[in-house]
């Protein structure tokens, strides 16, 4: 189930294929390479620099393809591996997906930056969320309004906060209300440059776990009717086709890093000696680790089922997508958690990677939909007559 590398593919094999176990030997090769020496930075500045060099490296190692080619579960395979030796590599993927996947889902690739995202040439940043407006997307405030009768330009005002990348994105997909009555009909997807001119990192939201997160403006910034993505009111149904098809990575990011929780607790069980026997040969301990693993197993089945769906031809995957990543996250908090306490003394150290991904595996529940939206969208699916 578990090695030295990550999860094995074993447990979910009726959902993958050979190519799926070929990637994943690659990725893990990487890490081994470019990761397992180098711990992820302790400090919001040092996130922001190796967050770029690992936007080239992984271009340049062709980590990007499974989200150049819309394989849902290559895109699993890299983040469970990544979770697993680096939470800021695995968001750096996954930010790369995030702000590549709108154009994909469109068909369009204003100024070419879809392409260059994909190659690991420039870092990109999906920017959606305002202080006044997370889960509530209609209620956003950032606009853009048309300029001229010929609607050659756009005016973007407004502000976005959490938004990953910020200040070291080369460009951002913004979301902004062209039609402040139509609601969700209204908003609009843009692809604008970090050197626009009325674009301004406002400046670094600091996590616990080092996170390259900030603050973006718009003050006037102008912007040629070209970057429009798609056409005008529809950003929002990009911006879901996006998410719906990213979130089971957000499931499979939660189990990677559940994983390397559950190993290093379990090579902890079998060294450490206590009452002169090792520690793993007690009940309580032992039960931990069943649940742990009980719980990681289950989560990825839900993760691998749901991509498996969306990569043999399904439209939309929501209900599957919010199961797998309601339960994954929810779940990986409760393995690390009990990670921490079979480690005890050394599972609070700032420098052992489970204090790490301790620190790192909270947001999961919140980012792309908080666990209680995931919530919504299945109990409404079955209100509805959905199927789950």
């Amino acid at each position: 189930m578990i090695d030295a590398d990550g999860l094995s593919l074993d447990p979910v094999a009726a959902f993958v294929e050979g190519r799926h176990r070929e990637y994943r030997e690659r990725v893990a090769a990487f890490c081994r390479d470019e990761i397992a020496d180098r711990p992820d930075p302790e400090s919001d500045a040092g996130a922001r620099v190796r967050a770029r060099e690992l936007v080239g490296l992984m271009g340049a190692a062709g980590l990007f393809r499974p989200i150049a080619e819309a394989d849902v579960r290559g895109c699993l395979v890299a983040r469970e591996v990544l979770g697993w030796w680096s939470p800021l590599a695995d968001a750096v993927f996954a930010l790369q997906g995030l702000s590549a996947t709108p154009g994909l889902v469109v068909g369009e690739d204003p100024g070419g930056w879809v392409a260059r995202a994909l190659a690991g040439e420039a870092v990109g940043a999906f920017a959606m969320t305002e202080w006044e407006a997370g889960s509530d997307v209609a209620s956003m405030a950032t606009a853009a309004v048309p300029e001229g009768d010929g609607a050659g330009h756009y005016v973007l005002d407004g502000g976005k906060a959490f938004i990953s990348n910020a200040g070291i994105a080369d460009f951002y997909v913004v979301f902004a209300s062209t039609d402040p009555g139509g609601g969700t009909r209204g908003i609009s997807c843009f692809v604008v440059p970090a050197d626009a001119p009325g674009l301004e990192f406002v400046g670094a939201q600091v996590m616990s776990a080092p996170h390259p997160l900030g603050e973006i403006r718009f003050r006037s910034c102008r912007v040629p009717a070209g970057t429009l993505l798609g056409k005008a009111g529809a950003g929002f149904r990009t911006g879901m086709s996006a998410l719906d098809r990213l979130r089971p990575t957000v499931a499979a990011a939660a189990c990677g890093m559940a994983g390397r929780a559950l190993w290093e607790a379990v090579q902890h069980a079998r060294r450490r000696q206590q009452f002169g026997k090792p520690l793993g040969s007690f009940q309580l301990i032992q039960e931990k680790l069943a649940e742990s693993a009980t719980e990681l197993t289950a989560g990825r089945l839900l993760t691998y089922r749901a991509a498996w769906e969306k990569d043999r031809g399904a439209a939309r995957i929501t209900v599957e997508a919010a199961m797998a990543k309601a339960f994954s996250t929810e779940a990986a908090q409760r393995i690390v958690d009990r990670s921490v306490q079979v480690l005890g003394g050394r599972g609070v150290l700032a420098s052992h990677p489970v204090d790490h991904l301790y620190r790192s595996v909270r947001a999961l529940r919140i980012y792309e939909g908080t666990t209680e939206i995931q919530h919504l969208i299945i109990g409404g699916a079955l209100v509805r007559g959905s199927s789950p």
